[in-house]
């Protein structure tokens, strides 16, 4: 059973900034990418961004030039959010995908408020 375990979520004001990290239980070279979903309340959940094996990246335009995501060694995948907004409030989800497979993990709230 894959886990994929989220952290580093929490409250800070607009333009400030967060790290999220998803630890994996196997190796994120054994996926076809990882990447970065985000439900916000009432709403569906939409890709934030995406980094595939050969390391190829993907970036809803809603983030680009303020989010990015990135690897470390074999079991770590990040999410830095800069110049953060209210808009980005939701709930984060790590995912790994194979396949027609997709693994989730149990969310990180992210809230950006004054």
């Amino acid at each position: 059973q894959v886990q994929l375990v989220e952290s580093g979520g929490g409250l800070v004001q607009p333009g400030g900034s967060l790290r999220l990290s998803c630890a994996t239980s196997e190796s994120i070279f054994n996926f076809n990418a990882m990447g970065w979903y985000r439900q916000a309340s009432g709403k569906q959940r939409e890709l934030v961004a995406t980094i595939t094996v050969g390391g190829s990246t993907n970036y809803a335009d809603s983030v680009k030039g303020r989010f990015t995501i990135s690897r470390e060694g074999a079991n770590m995948v990040y999410l830095q959010m800069n110049n953060l907004e209210p808009k980005d409030t939701a709930v984060y989800y790590c995912n790994a995908h194979l396949m027609s497979k997709n693994y989730w993990g149990q969310g990180a709230q992210v809230a950006v408020s004054s």
